[in-house]
């Protein structure tokens, strides 16, 4: 899958939460195939991650036994275990968000692991504007429209705060992930493509970053080489994309034109979308309702405004280059989607 093969990183042995995830599992074939003993830990078993050459222990990093065990003997911890989405209860984010990430920093700790590596979000600084060219001097959010947001705040934080002479910490922040293996943004857009129920919202004209999956491992063992060998990116957080944004829904059409999928003809204005989203919200929390709501506000200020991000620091600090572009991303991207 490999995007820069002069990566090298001078550790033996990782650990790699949510390691069976999207970005998780991409990591891990990074550290593989860079010669680093990989250790896996998630809730469930993981038979690919295991092929690959990885070891799996099952359990939850809001466990402090299983923490302790899962970090015994390991250099670097890279954090990319999450309760993703933008619906569902507070108390479910909080746990694995936050509390997990608590769970994973005191490991760290008391086996003395001296570099952890956060897979954080641009989410952390969504305050409900266009953010167009913005950079990590961007405060972070105080006004949140989903728990998602909010609990990837308290738990950055408490990242780049751990930082440490024992313990180096880093967090990078990729924005809209994607590629081949993408359990979930390209296969929703489709589903809701051929269903037709996919509306553009607004005027269209927004910019935003994406990042392709090669590159964001990439990030990451950059970051962690970073970490171990001159410590400039130490207690920093970094933007992660593409570096130069898409139009969103100009790169909808044309993912949805190469899987002949029909063009999005629908549109909403983003005030009726967010006016939408307010009842939606206030309908399934009245009724309890777990599956998310076709609209959120969240998800209207997403598909409708502009945000994208400088990855100066990222290129200056870790020495981070996109080299998988857009255009190889999405043909490869395309490819593997056609052969499912």
């Amino acid at each position: 899958m490999g995007a820069q093969e002069n990566l090298t990183l001078t550790i033996n042995r990782a650990l790699v939460t949510g390691g069976g995830g999207f970005v998780g599992k991409a990591v891990v074939q990074r550290l593989l195939r860079l010669g680093v003993e990989t250790r896996v830990i998630g809730r469930n078993t993981y038979p690919e991650v295991e092929a690959l050459g990885a070891s799996c222990l099952v359990g939850s990093i809001t466990d402090e036994a299983i923490m302790a065990k899962a970090t015994e003997g390991v250099d670097i911890v890279f954090h990319a275990a999450a309760l993703a989405g933008i619906w569902g209860p507070w108390q479910a984010y909080y746990e694995t968000n936050v509390l997990g990430t608590e769970r994973v920093i005191a490991a760290c700790r008391k086996n003395r692991v001296p570099t952890l590596v956060y897979t954080s979000t641009p989410s952390v600084v969504f305050n409900r504007a266009d953010i167009r060219g913005g950079d990590e001097r961007l405060d972070y959010a105080d006004r949140f429209l989903c728990h998602y947001a909010k609990s990837k705040v308290m738990a950055e934080r408490m990242v780049l705060a751990a930082n440490s002479p024992d313990l180096a910490t880093c967090a990078l922040r990729p924005h809209l992930i994607w590629g081949p293996g993408d359990p979930h943004l390209l296969p929703r857009l489709l589903a809701s493509g051929r269903k037709r129920q996919l509306k553009r919202v607004g005027d269209g004209a927004n910019l935003v970053d994406i990042s392709y999956i090669d590159n964001v491992a990439d990030a990451h063992i950059l970051a962690a080489g970073n970490l171990v060998e001159n410590g400039t990116a130490r207690g920093k957080a970094y933007f992660i994309s593409q570096g130069v944004p898409v139009n969103l829904w100009q790169w909808i059409d044309e993912l949805f034109a190469m899987m002949d999928t029909p063009q999005v003809k629908s549109v909403i204005s983003f005030a009726m979308a967010s006016r939408l989203g307010l009842v939606l919200e206030a309908a399934y929390g009245l009724l309890r309702l777990n599956r998310e709501p076709r609209m959120t506000r969240f998800l209207a200020e997403q598909l409708a405004k502009s945000h994208y991000f400088s990855i100066d620091a990222a290129r200056r600090d870790l020495g981070y280059v996109p080299v998988v572009s857009t255009e190889e991303g999405l043909r490869r991207t395309v490819q593997w989607l056609k052969s499912r």
